[in-house]
C-alpha cells in the first residue's frame, strides 16, 4: 500500500440505536483518515460514542450508514468472515481490561492471533517470544494472567495486538485501569513501538496528558468530531 494513503479511513459514518421505540443518534457524519505511523487520540465525555466509533473503525460493529476502509479495502462491504481476516492481518486491539485468556500463559495468549491466521506453532511461538521480549516480559512467558501485575497484563495485551505487525492499533482506554507509573510505562512503550514498527495508533482516552502527546487530538461531542 502507498505510504501516502490512509491505513484506516471512515467516510460519513453514522450510528443509531433504537431504545423503547425511540431512535438515538450516537454518531453523525464522522470522517477520519489515519496515515501510516500516525498517532491519534479520541477524547470526549462519557457516553459520547468514543468506544462505539472505535468498534466501527475496527469492524467489530457496523455503522448505520457510511464506509470504513482498512488498507484500501472497504470493511463495511465485507462478510463477517472477510472482516475477521482483514482485522487479523491489518488491525490490532488493546482494551482497558486486557482480555487475556486466563487459562493460557502469556506466550500462548500472544500466539493466538498468529495461530488463528494459520501460522505454524513454531513460527507463532518464535514471533510471540520476540514480541514479549520487546515489551519487557522475557521472564514471564509461562506465567498466566493471574500471575502478572496489572501493568504486565497490559504489556502482554499490547504484545498480542502487535505480534501480527498490524498497520494500525486501536486502543480503548489502554491505561485507564492502571496506576500512574504503570500507565506512563505502557504509554511510553506504545510510542516506542510506534516509532520502531511504523504502526499507527488510534487511542480513546480520558487522560488529557496522554492525548496531548499524540500527533492529533479528535474530540467527539454530540456525535460529531470537533
Amino acid at each position: 500500500m502507498n505510504d501516502q494513503e490512509p491505513v484506516l479511513a471512515c467516510r460519513n459514518i453514522a450510528k443509531s440505536f433504537s431504545e423503547a421505540g425511540l431512535v438515538v443518534d450516537v454518531l453523525t457524519d464522522i470522517n477520519i483518515e489515519v496515515m501510516p505511523a500516525e498517532t491519534i487520540s479520541i477524547v470526549g465525555s462519557s457516553g459520547s460514542g468514543k468506544s462505539t466509533l472505535l468498534h466501527i473503525l475496527g469492524g467489530l460493529d457496523v455503522p448505520s450508514s457510511g464506509e470504513v476502509r482498512v488498507d484500501g479495502k472497504s470493511m463495511t462491504s465485507l462478510s463477517n468472515k472477510q472482516r475477521g481476516l482483514l482485522r487479523n492481518h491489518s488491525l490490532g486491539f488493546v482494551y482497558q481490561f486486557h482480555h487475556l485468556l486466563p487459562e493460557f500463559s502469556a506466550l500462548e495468549n500472544v500466539c493466538m492471533p498468529l495461530l488463528i491466521r494459520g501460522d505454524s506453532v513454531k513460527d507463532a511461538r518464535d514471533q510471540a517470544s520476540e514480541m514479549l521480549q520487546r515489551v519487557g516480559l522475557e521472564h514471564r512467558f509461562r506465567h498466566k494472567p493471574s500471575e502478572l501485575s496489572g501493568g504486565e497484563r497490559q504489556r502482554a495485551a499490547l504484545a498480542r495486538a502487535l505480534v501480527t505487525k498490524p498497520r494500525c492499533v486501536l486502543a480503548d482506554e489502554p491505561t485507564g485501569n492502571l496506576d500512574h507509573d504503570s500507565a506512563d510505562k505502557v504509554y511510553s512503550l506504545m510510542m516506542d513501538l510506534n516509532e520502531s514498527y511504523g504502526i499507527s495508533f488510534v487511542v480513546v482516552t480520558h487522560d488529557q496528558g496522554m492525548a496531548e502527546k499524540m500527533d492529533r487530538i479528535l474530540r467527539l461531542d454530540g456525535g460529531i468530531i470537533t
